[in-house]
């Protein structure tokens, strides 16, 4: 490539080359003019896949599933003006749910700010305390010192996006014209390319390295010691942060320990391999990872005395006010020391990495276990029928779900939660799946039942809004190809099918973000449940005072989304209850995109949930 034109297209080459040496894989870019000189660096550069998006809400939400499927950052570029702005809501997503973001918006000079000049806002700090680290990089200049300055926040801004906690980091970008790649004599002087600024290094201009929060062995020994003495121990696994938990170490715990993990749909713990160790039913189960207990939880179940907690907050409210309730020690293990539990009733915050912390807590048990003089001290003395207890409530529960279903249909009175039963009973090995907040999350929480297969099960659970859910499916479901097929040659590429699953109002909401599925190459099949209007609002007592409650909160819309076919070029089946399962195979197995429609009355959905829960809950362990 020649020696570049003027300081701008100078500016935009060193970035890209930096963030691409730093790892930097993919950016996502919202046309604009201000942002010139990065659009044409990174549009040019080899390393790094661009992504084309028109509006920039979506855009920032498809980096954002980017980096919740990878635990890796996907960089956002836009012009100035509201166009930054229009990140902000899916930067505070990546802020609450720790989802690495690499925010790089274009601004006018600083001497045209709080002057009225066309398209320009402050954006200094614009998204507050929403961000990890932010900074405004210099006006580009072929200076030495401030070329190594960027070069040096570059690599900054990409480690601190992984770091701890990760998140997401603005880098604002002041250009002054020309923005093109215009020829500017005496712009760039030729020797500036023999400088340590204007060459770099080979790699990354500073290399960052960053450790993970571990804990003193008296630490360890403390939680070691509640928990071989525990007899009713217990493992909460909430939803986990990018890139996720490691489930074999939790079961690893968890069979020694006889306890149950009660584990989040969301947490990467209740489908995987893992689930098969031992078995999963009362009679040859050695450990239990349990999903139903959103059904089976309440006031008279016995309290835990020892609780370790990973990941965010529990989807399951029942679960969240037992914890809540249960007059027992709570471990809080979390790598920022962040606290995540809104009940405030843990008594122990612990800042360590999750995952290494587990495995500590399988090697000093099996350590006591190995010592003959401490093993009678220190033996788990386990209540004999806590883990059966639980063995018991996830066989009644999914006894009771399988006798509301017919097969693979939804049953003889078809509602809403049936539909991710199935959806997570059927969906291939391996698979992604999205799924929209609102009820659908919470039907996944309650009707998935653990699973012997890869299935990666995502939601925007940071700040729980059904804004941008489109967007953030399609982002997570373009890098499910994985990477050792990325990187073989001559095969055929075998993509990893995506499912999304989501409610009419959050479709509506982003529908906007399907331009993504032809100009991003991603296909999926989508799963519309359409109760029109705000069914969750059924859960709430506001149901018994209408008005204003159909006018204010379920507010019906009445609206068809058939046309959406043929704007956006995907395939639309309206799709009765009984034909579901036939039609969701067909489309996991068809090329191209599909949404099939179904309609429920929310209302009559919402009875039903209330009408199983009750079954589930009328079971008693003392009748087993």
């Amino acid at each position: 490539m020649e020696g570049p034109p003027n300081r701008n297209t100078l500016w935009g080459r060193i970035l890209a080359d930096e963030l691409a040496a730093g790892g930097l894989e993919a950016v996502c870019i919202a046309p604009g003019s201000r942002s010139t000189p990065l659009t044409v660096a990174f549009a040019e550069h080899p390393a790094i896949e661009v992504f084309s998006h028109l509006d920039e809400r979506s855009a920032a939400y498809f980096a954002l599933g980017r980096g919740r499927r990878t635990g890796r950052p996907t960089a956002l570029v836009c012009t100035s003006g509201t166009a930054a702005a229009n990140f902000h809501p899916a930067v505070i997503e990546a802020h609450q749910a720790r989802v690495p973001l690499l925010v790089l918006t274009a601004d006018r000079p600083a001497e045209l700010r709080d002057s009225g000049a066309n398209q320009t806002i402050d954006q200094v700090d614009l998204y507050g305390d929403s961000v990890r680290w932010d900074a405004e990089l210099p006006e580009p200049d072929a200076d030495e010192r401030k070329v190594r300055s960027l070069r040096t926040t570059a690599a900054r801004a990409l480690a601190k996006t992984t770091g701890t906690p990760a998140g997401p980091v603005h880098l604002n970008c002041p250009f002054r014209k020309p923005l093109e790649p215009v020829e500017v004599p005496g712009d760039v002087p030729e020797a500036f390319a023999e400088t340590l600024a204007g060459r770099g290094r080979d790699g990354p201009f500073v290399d960052v390295s960053s450790g993970r929060p571990t804990l003193e062995e008296r630490d360890v020994e403390r939680i070691t010691t509640a928990l071989v003495n525990a007899e009713r121990p217990l493992l909460v696994a909430g939803p986990a942060d990018p890139p996720g938990l490691d489930a074999n170490a939790m079961v690893e715990l968890a069979g020694t320990l006889e306890a149950p993990i009660l584990a989040d749909p969301l947490s990467g713990v209740r489908f995987g391999s893992h689930v098969g160790v031992g078995g999963t039913t009362a009679e040859t189960a050695t450990t239990t990872v349990c999903g139903g207990y959103d059904a089976y939880l309440e006031e008279t179940w016995p309290d835990p005395d020892v609780v370790v907690r990973v990941g965010a907050s529990p989807t399951s409210k029942p679960l969240r006010h037992w914890l809540r309730d249960a007059d027992c020690r709570q471990f809080l293990i979390d790598p920022a020391v962040d606290w995540r539990e809104a009940t405030f009733t843990a008594t122990d915050l612990v800042g360590a990495e999750p995952d290494a912390l587990i495995s500590s807590l399988v090697d000093a048990i099996d350590g006591l276990a190995n010592t003959t003089a401490t093993a009678t001290e220190t033996k788990t003395t386990n209540d004999d029928g806590w883990l059966e207890r639980f063995q018991h409530a996830e066989a009644h529960h999914w006894s009771v779900v399988d006798a509301a279903l017919e097969d693979d249909r939804l049953g003889a009175d078809p509602f809403e939660g049936a539909v991710l039963a199935a959806v997570l009973e059927h969906a291939p090995d391996p698979a992604t799946i999205f799924v929209s907040n609102s009820m659908p999350i919470r039907d996944a929480d309650r009707f998935g039942r653990p699973r012997d297969a890869d299935l990666t099960v995502l939601a925007n659970r940071g700040a729980s809004g059904i804004d941008g859910i489109v967007s953030t499916a399609l982002g997570a479901g373009s890098v499910t190809v994985s990477e050792d097929e990325k990187e073989s040659e001559g095969e055929d590429e075998d993509e990893e099918p995506l499912v999304l699953v989501t409610g009419d109002l959050a479709f509506y909401h982003d529908s906007n973000g399907l331009l993504a599925l032809e100009r991003c190459g991603v296909d999926a099949t989508i799963v519309l449940l359409d109760n029109d209007g705000g069914g969750i609002f059924h859960m709430l007592p506001i149901e018994e005072y209408d008005p204003p409650f159909m006018g204010q909160f379920k507010t019906p819309h009445g609206l068809s989304f058939d046309a959406l076919a043929e704007l956006y070029d995907l395939e639309f089946e309206h799709v009765t209850p009984t034909a579901f399962g036939d039609a969701y195979r067909n489309s996991l197995e068809s090329t191209g995109t599909q949404v099939l429609a179904l309609e429920f009355d929310a209302e009559a959905s919402h009875r039903r949930r209330e009408e199983l829960e009750e079954k589930t809950r009328s079971w008693r362990f003392d009748d087993a």
